[in-house]
């Protein structure tokens, strides 16, 4: 692969003995948490036939999403604060970075996949078993899986060209585009222009398409004239546009830029929040936030 350096050595976060175990403890409860309770919406949705539907079946996409996101993440970062895992090798680095960035995009444009079905389901409520069939709904979800890991194929290519030739320490908990551009010893603008050309693509588009979706939800809500009708409406798209603003928010911070930010302590606490937080928020805001998940819920409890 042309490089020198053959592993890298995660920092992770710093801090003595005991703040670390208490972030392990934190992160271990939170991987807990969210693949128990992306777990369990599937099997939720799996068991209830009321659910069967292409919003619950992408739905269901996204907490299998969260799930592999998190094993991808977690655990390593776990191994790194207790000293334990400190070190990765080099063509390891570049397929976590390649995995969690494919997750990513993936989770983008099931994201607009999603706003687009709530708008079919809101703006052409009579039509919308037609137009948004299982076989679409198959078809968008495979095409969303397919999409988030070819735009991402290019940039991890390049990024494997890089030459590192020390130092090998990494100031974070995983590999991210950022930490190894900060170490790389050769040019490093084809990789910064092919990730700011690769995140206007994926992150801007999907949320263009998502924030279009939304502006005919809205136009459509407000002109029903049922008060009832308008509550039902909103209460469907409330937990999604929940995940979307959180989600965007944090990965256009960190990935729609022209060049590489030097504040990678930064980049570490909006990382956590985007790889570790999201995942647990996204079970309990579509739950809680979402009549049918909890009717399907207390049925399953009652039997």
């Amino acid at each position: 692969n042309g490089t020198s350096v053959e592993e890298f050595i995660l920092l992770g976060f710093p801090g003595t003995w005991q703040s670390r175990v208490s972030l392990v403890v934190v992160f271990a409860l939170m991987y807990t948490l969210t693949v128990v309770g992306n777990v369990s919406i599937i099997a939720l949705v799996w068991r209830s036939s009321n659910l069967h539907t292409p919003m619950y079946f992408f739905l269901c996409n996204l907490s299998f999403l969260e799930i592999c996101y998190t094993m991808g993440i977690v655990p390593k970062a776990i191994g790194v604060m207790l000293g334990t895992s400190q070190t990765i090798s080099f063509r390891v680095c570049i397929l976590q970075l390649f995995f969690l960035l494919s997750l990513g995009s993936t989770e983008c444009f099931l994201l607009a996949v999603m706003a687009y079905d709530r708008y079919l389901a809101i703006c052409y409520p009579l039509r919308y078993s037609s137009l948004m069939s299982s076989v679409l709904s198959v078809r968008l979800a495979l095409s969303s899986w397919l999409g988030g890991f070819l735009s991402i194929s290019l940039l991890a290519f390049l990024t494997s060209r890089l030459t590192f030739c020390g130092p090998d320490v990494i100031n974070h908990f995983l590999c991210d585009i950022d930490s190894c551009l900060a170490l790389s010893c050769s040019d490093t603008w084809p990789v910064e222009l092919a990730t700011f050309l690769v995140s206007i693509i994926v992150v801007v588009a999907s949320c263009v398409v998502t924030l279009v979706s939304y502006m005919y939800i809205i136009s459509s809500i407000l002109r029903m004239q049922s008060v009832h009708g308008r509550k039902k409406a909103f209460s469907t798209c409330s937990a999604h546009l929940s995940v979307v603003t959180i989600w965007y928010g944090s990965t256009m911070f960190l990935y729609v830029k022209p060049s590489a930010q030097n504040s990678l302590d930064l980049h570490k606490i909006v990382n956590t929040f985007n790889t570790v937080v999201t995942p647990l928020l996204n079970p309990f805001i579509y739950t809680l936030r979402n009549k049918e998940v909890k009717l399907a819920l207390v049925r399953a409890f009652q039997k």
